[in-house]
């Protein structure tokens, strides 16, 4: 008990409260972005493209916009910007909880354990959800920036490893739990649960507000106050350094196929495996996967370049998207082995390969990333680092809904004679996103030869 008691108080009141606010976060944020576009399509009418979309701009700019909304933190300083953003994180999923209450009393919808639209479809108001996932959008952005901001000045050069360990451990432990929410909700109320993941998500960040209004006390207030000009200023120079960009766009391929996660699979696999399916469930796989895996492939690989890891991760991702592929390749409708359908257990099979990529690939991605960058300024280009999340964001999401539309359709866009073809060649999807990871992982290793050829130059004129 004593050890536990002196491990917590290795670690300030505002450490233990920014990691609590942030599982809280985690777990608002990942409960409904798992379910996003689904909740876009069965809730609001929006088609498959108009919702991935919306759902690929919406995840693009929380990937894009926390570099800006740092700054802004270090100038009001980071409890008002925890206050700020948790104060726009409730409005905003108490938003999405509300809204379809409001296009119900207006006659153009039903909703129960399945929804009828009855004018939604033609009507304009649903646009309405925008400016409500705007609110998310801003309130999102300020929270990694300040979070991890917290977790570095209130650690020391002792203990801060363990404090991020702790805190990607929290993190995890936050999106395995928020995805966990949503098929109890789904199981008991069809399409309203759909709507009620908002409110567990509103219920979250409202407590998260509360705890950050009475045990946030940080003892430094500010990051590194970076202004907007320096800010716009690195991300120009990024934007020009071919060997950085170049890199980006190569691993937006890996990051593309990644996005599939949200972006295909929940509507995929409802619509070939049935309404039974759980694929809030089956996405917990990858970050279970990489739990176990992260560790120890990162420590048998320590003595090889960044570069080989990340290739042996970009080599995994075909044989990812071919197992999600293949579950459609399979007649029946449970594996025999084991109670599930073909399409649900292979799709499985595929997260968990997902999983094992990004073990070989995240942990050495930034290290490679910041080797890219000019001496001196490190710092500020990773801040560019996650640029191939935002391309990947709008790329996948974008790709999804065409896909989506024409190889796995809605079923009640559809005849019933239509139904009995539509889904022949569902799996198609998945052998364009083979496509992108097996052009990904040629271009990284062709990647990896021109730049080491031209820095073995470089070390020869300089000797």
């Amino acid at each position: 008990m004593n050890k536990i008691t002196a491990f917590f108080k290795r670690f300030s009141v505002a450490f233990w409260t920014a990691n609590v606010v942030e599982l809280l976060e985690r777990a608002a944020y990942y409960g409904v972005f798992i379910v996003i576009t689904l909740y876009l399509s069965r809730i609001l009418a929006f088609s498959d493209v108009e919702a991935a979309m919306i759902s690929g701009t919406f995840s693009a700019l929380l990937y894009l916009l926390p570099t800006f909304s740092g700054a802004y933190a270090d100038k009001i300083g980071f409890k008002k910007s925890l206050i700020l953003a948790f104060s726009l994180l409730t409005l905003g999923y108490f938003g999405l909880a509300f809204f379809p209450s409001v296009l119900h009393n207006a006659g153009l919808v039903d909703y129960g354990f399945d929804t009828t639209f009855t004018g939604l479809r033609e009507s304009n108001y649903k646009w309405v959800i925008l400016p409500i996932m705007t609110l998310i959008i801003i309130g999102g952005s300020f929270i990694k920036s300040v979070i991890t901001g917290t977790v570095a000045k209130e650690t020391s050069s002792a203990n801060r490893a363990t404090g991020f360990s702790i805190f990607y451990t929290i993190v995890n432990i936050g999106a395995f739990s928020g995805k966990t929410v949503v098929k109890p909700l789904r199981e008991a109320m069809g399409n309203v649960g759909l709507i009620n993941i908002s409110y567990f998500s509103a219920g979250m960040t409202l407590v998260a507000l509360i705890a950050v209004i009475f045990f946030f006390r940080p003892t430094v207030n500010h990051g590194e106050r970076k202004s907007i000009r320096t800010i716009l200023r690195a991300l120009g120079k990024v934007l020009t350094n071919a060997r950085l960009i170049i890199l980006i766009l190569i691993i937006t391929g890996f990051w593309m196929v990644q996005h599939q996660l949200y972006a295909t699979m929940p509507k995929y696999v409802l619509r070939m495996a049935g309404e039974g399916s759980s694929p809030s469930w089956y996405a917990n796989v990858n970050p279970l996967v990489v739990f176990i895996t992260v560790g120890f492939i990162t420590s048998m690989l320590k003595k090889r370049s960044a570069l080989f890891s990340m290739t042996i991760g970009m080599l995994i991702m075909p044989v990812s998207a071919f197992a999600m592929a293949a579950g459609n390749l399979i007649s029946g409708d449970t594996m025999g082995f084991v109670n599930m359908h073909p399409v649900a257990f292979m799709m499985i099979v595929g997260i968990a390969f997902q999983g094992l990529a990004e073990s070989f690939i995240s942990p050495r991605f930034l290290e490679y990333f910041s080797f890219q960058a000019p001496k001196g300024e490190e710092g500020m280009y990773l801040g560019f680092s996650h640029l191939h999340s935002f391309f990947s964001s709008i790329l996948g999401f974008g790709l999804s809904g065409f896909l989506l539309e024409k190889y796995c359709p809605d079923p009640h866009t559809l005849t019933e004679a239509q139904k009995l073809t539509a889904y022949d060649h569902a799996h198609y999807i998945w052998y364009y996103f083979v496509a992108i990871a097996i052009v990904s992982a040629i271009a990284l290793m062709i990647y990896g030869k021109v730049t080491t050829r031209i820095d073995a130059k470089k070390a020869a004129k300089v000797s």
